[in-house]
């Protein structure tokens, strides 16, 4: 295969697994997985994932020495980006569905635009076409959001659980009962918000301390020290932790195994061959396949407000990756003018003095 075709198959293959999560997510809650345990097994076995390639890769690389600064930083990224995020995901998923949750993802880029351009990491010139589109496009998405956070609409369809491997998921009635769709909606915009926002810090933390991989351990480390700490609190009973059935072990090692492993190595990968704006223009696929399997395994309910919210979600995002990516060439062209007037006049001064000469 060539090397466009390789990185299409990998982005097709990212987005499954992303979806697989999010489906995977509510089966373990609907089958009776702690909300606070579920994570923590997700972070152990991430943490051991990652705390080998960390080291030996990073080995002979200078890492800069840690100081009580960087890790209280790494502290901040770990409760941002970790624990809130999780939590918040957990919540969400549990009180509305994991197709919106899907959908509401596709707003991270937008969100995160608008806090770099508070905190001044991001230049706005709505004068131009690409600082006009990033505007209407984060607009687009805080609007879609709140038409699917605010507006159900009618009933689109509705499934029945299927049987998977043998092995029946049934939807849990009592999770069904107890949905609040608003409730699950804010707290999947929070989810997004501290996405975004571990996005934004994450960048001078970086700068910082470049050994991506030994950070990402650090933050893992922390994220676990923070719910271990919530679990002390809430789950005392030790039936909650223990690991009763397959179903609840194949859920635990596809939230560890898969997303913490393999999409981490395959996200990178992607951003490496094809860049960070032709890997997200794929990440509204994903809110497709999740509905689908929603749909289909979970019987969840598809409501035509959630749909309008995530078409308009998806008009806001490719605005807004349109406009960094136009911004960007932008940027790049104004820079290599002077450049290339350098090289004119250079080439103009050699051509009079051999005339003279």
């Amino acid at each position: 295969m060539t090397e466009k075709i390789k990185l299409i198959v990998a982005l097709l293959v990212l987005q499954c697994c992303y979806a697989g999560f999010h489906i995977v997510s509510r089966l373990a809650l609907n089958i009776g997985i702690s909300r606070v345990v579920y994570p923590i097994y997700r972070d152990i076995i991430a943490l051991l994932l990652l705390s080998p390639f960390a080291y030996f890769l990073e080995k002979n690389n200078e890492r800069p020495p840690l100081t009580l600064r960087l890790l209280a930083q790494f502290f901040l990224l770990a409760l941002i980006g970790i624990t809130a995020n999780q939590s918040f995901y957990l919540l969400g998923i549990y009180y509305a569905s994991p197709t919106f949750a899907s959908a509401m993802q596709n707003s991270v880029p937008a969100i995160t635009f608008v806090l770099a351009s508070a905190l001044g990491l991001e230049e706005v010139n709505i004068s131009r076409r690409d600082g006009l589109a990033k505007v209407l496009g984060t607009i687009a998405c805080v609007g879609g959001a709140t038409i699917i956070t605010l507006y159900k609409g009618p009933l689109l369809l509705q499934q029945k659980a299927h049987q998977i491997q043998g092995d029946t998921f049934e939807v849990d009635q009592s999770s069904t009962k107890n949905q609040n769709w608003t409730l699950g909606c804010l707290c999947l915009l929070g989810h997004c918000l501290c996405w975004a926002g571990w996005m934004v810090f994450q960048a001078p933390v970086v700068k910082k301390y470049p050994a991506k991989l030994t950070l990402t351990s650090f933050t893992c480390l922390f994220g676990l020290i923070q719910f271990l700490i919530i679990a002390a609190f809430t789950e005392r009973d030790l039936e909650s932790w223990k690991i009763q059935s397959k179903e609840e072990l194949l859920t635990i090692l596809y939230a560890g195994v898969i997303s913490s492993g393999i999409v981490i190595y395959l996200q990178t990968w992607c951003i490496q061959k094809g860049g960070p704006v032709f890997v997200a223009v794929f990440q509204p696929l994903q809110t497709f396949i999740v509905a689908i399997m929603a749909a289909l395994i979970l019987g969840d309910k598809l409501y035509s407000g959630g749909i309008i919210g995530a078409i308009v979600i998806v008009i806001g995002l490719y605005l807004v990756l349109w406009g960094k990516s136009n911004g960007k060439k932008v940027t790049e062209q104004s820079l290599t003018k002077p450049l290339l007037n350098g090289e004119e006049e250079t080439r103009e001064a050699n051509a009079t003095s051999e005339e003279i000469v």
